[in-house]
């Protein structure tokens, strides 16, 4: 008996739940460039961080949930600042 030339990957359900998580977390860090950036990057830097932890096959879409929570951090405050907006 021979083994296949890729071993074949099993799909749990964790993995589903951290891509989702991953794909919120860049939703909810877009969304605080306008609107409370201060509370909503929070929330998403901690959804992107969980995202990483469940899943090694979407660790790297989790990396990139919390730069882009970052980034989004940086550009809403800037936004909240000059527009005299809310932080909280």
């Amino acid at each position: 008996m021979t083994e296949p030339a890729t071993p074949i990957q099993e799909y749990r359900a964790a993995d589903a739940v951290a891509g989702l998580l991953a794909a919120m977390s860049i939703f909810v860090s877009l969304t605080a460039i306008f609107w409370h950036p201060l509370r909503l990057v929070i929330a998403s830097i901690l959804l992107a961080l969980i995202a990483s932890g469940l899943s090694r096959r979407y660790q790297r879409l989790g990396a990139i949930a919390v730069a882009v929570g970052g980034l989004s951090w940086l550009l809403g405050m800037t936004v909240a600042v000059l527009t005299s907006h809310p932080l909280w």
